[in-house]
């Protein structure tokens, strides 16, 4: 099973005042993309970073510095994760995948085990061609809305203004897409879709309930800690001491 990962990476990451991109955000004294790359790696080959154009030489450096199989993109614009995640997928197919993961340069808390078991559903024989981690939250920040038969039916997003349950189902910002649906559903999708109302940018997560509505997308639950992203200062001290608090190998 060859798989390829990309991360979108083109955050500015202001609001944590380290006064460098948000994907070299030290934390716990380490850029806090090691993370991310020191959980995926075991199971990815390709490493795609997306960044804003002032990182480009920077994110080929680091990667040449720890002997990473890997590429960069580069994201002019802050359109929104849809067309990070589009201007790393011919990058990604470059690699011959069998599957592409997504994550999202902040996503340090996924374990060992939800990694793992992300590995382990998507190399199955006919594996879906969207398997994701989810978690409850109380209250969410996104919200999947599913049908009767527990297909997801609709996202609903705080940031764009919908309305949200006390307490939702949402994404942890982890993603295993076939190599089909990347190279042919991502595309279709993103010939139609509309920028976001609250937002003005074309969100990812719409697109897995599109692709719901067309081929089979899997989900299984996880920790709610591993879903939350680093947004802020108070997100960088609260994940330093959970790092801290931490079985890196779990």
């Amino acid at each position: 099973m060859r798989r390829a990962l990309i991360v979108p990476a083109a955050g500015k990451g202001t609001r944590l005042g380290a006064g460098v991109p948000k994907w070299r955000t030290p934390v716990a004294g380490r850029p806090m993309i090691d993370y991310v790359l020191d959980r995926h790696r075991p199971h990815c080959a390709a490493v795609i970073l997306v960044v804003s154009p002032e990182s480009r030489e920077e994110a080929e450096r680091y990667l040449a510095a720890r002997s990473i199989d890997g590429q960069v993109a580069v994201q002019t614009a802050a359109t929104g994760m849809l067309d990070a995640i589009l201007l790393g997928r011919d990058l990604a197919l470059a690699s011959s995948p069998d599957r592409v993961w997504i994550t999202w340069c902040d996503q340090i808390a996924i374990s060992a085990a939800s990694a793992a078991r992300l590995a382990t559903l998507d190399s199955v024989a006919n594996a879906p061609a969207v398997v994701m981690p989810t978690v409850r939250q109380s209250p969410p920040y996104i919200h999947f809305d599913r049908n009767a038969d527990g297909r997801l039916a609709g996202v609903r997003q705080r940031r764009e203004g919908d309305a949200m349950p006390e307490t939702g189902e949402s994404d942890a910002g982890l993603f295993s897409l076939s190599a089909d649906a990347v190279e042919r559903l991502l595309p279709d999708f993103a010939a139609s879709v509309a920028v976001g109302a609250g937002t003005g940018e074309r969100n990812f997560l719409p697109f897995l309930v599109w692709a719901a509505a067309r081929t089979r997308v899997e989900t299984f639950t996880i920790d709610p800690v591993e879903a939350a992203g680093i947004n802020t200062r108070d997100d960088l001290a609260r994940f330093e001491r959970h790092v801290a608090s931490k079985d890196p190998d779990r």
